[in-house]
């Protein structure tokens, strides 16, 4: 470190100190399930291995949103994303100005379809156009197309909140992507999955009890990605408004941010949210 008034030369090493920040992406419902969306700072707590941590930045509509609407285009999806498409004006006004959506299409493989952009009817004819696609070949790799979405995300990004928004009925065998690579991405794009339900096979099967299993395939399960990246999920039961809700509740997700505490690199800590006891008694 150099110290004011003292000589440098060329070759003097400069260090200059840094904070470095934890950003916590945390949602509010009440017990019928709303989001609560009026909160401030002072309502919440944040502890980083048990110890609790001051909040140095709060934000909720004043943070833009980057969100990778990734859509499913295996043929057991058309009719929701049909759906889908003539209430994407309605679900895509919740977004304010500065938010950014971008379209990624997947069945074996995955492919932007529209870069970022805050041209919401542009995204709107995407969408409708997804059902007729038929450029990514058969078959649905959930897992791979989440981590070509945090990839996008974490090249095309800005420094705002990052979300991803998975459109799928959860039928999938994912072939050598395992979910402790796909949870991977998502920390290091810094992005929480949500996802959206379609149709009744939701949760994988158990494996046959003194059954051989391939330990290559393994069967999608979104709702656990979803839940461990601090995402949610909803079930489908009317598409166009499961889509509108949930634009909704990942606009109204509040980003809480602390100093970091000292830690090992690569390490991973346990962090808690909670509300304060005044607060809960609120709602």
């Amino acid at each position: 470190m150099v110290l004011p008034g003292a000589a440098q030369d060329a070759s003097t090493p400069v260090f200059r100190a840094g904070i470095s920040l934890v950003k916590v992406d945390a949602q509010v419902v009440d017990r019928r399930g709303r989001v609560v969306d009026n909160l401030t700072a002072a309502d919440f707590r944040v502890y980083d291995e048990g110890e609790p941590r001051a909040i140095s930045y709060f934000g909720r509509e004043s943070e833009p949103l980057d969100l990778v609407l990734l859509l499913d285009v295996s043929g057991s999806m058309h009719r929701a994303l049909r759906e889908m498409a003539g209430t994407a004006q309605a679900a895509l006004g919740a977004l304010t100005e500065g938010d950014r959506v971008a379209l990624m299409l997947f069945a074996r493989n995955a492919a932007i379809r529209e870069p970022f952009t805050d041209d919401f009817a542009a995204l709107q004819s995407g969408i409708g156009s997804a059902v007729t696609d038929r450029g990514l070949g058969s078959g649905t790799a959930i897992n791979a197309a989440i981590i070509e979405s945090a990839g996008y995300l974490a090249r095309e990004g800005r420094k705002a909140r990052r979300a991803i928004l998975v459109v799928t009925d959860n039928r999938s065998l994912n072939y050598r992507v395992p979910d402790e690579e796909v949870l991977r991405a998502l920390y290091g794009a810094d992005a929480v999955l949500n996802a959206i339900l379609i149709g009744k096979q939701r949760r994988p099967d158990p494996p046959p009890r003194g059954g051989y299993v391939n330990p290559d395939f393994t069967p999608s399960d979104v709702l656990k990605l979803a839940g461990e990246s601090g995402g949610e999920t909803l079930e489908a039961r009317r598409p166009g408004e499961s889509f509108r809700q949930m634009i909704e509740r990942i606009r109204a997700r509040y980003g809480l941010h602390y100093e970091a505490p000292p830690a090992a690199p690569g390490a991973f800590r346990r962090i808690r949210v909670e509300l304060r006891p005044e607060t809960l008694k609120r709602y």
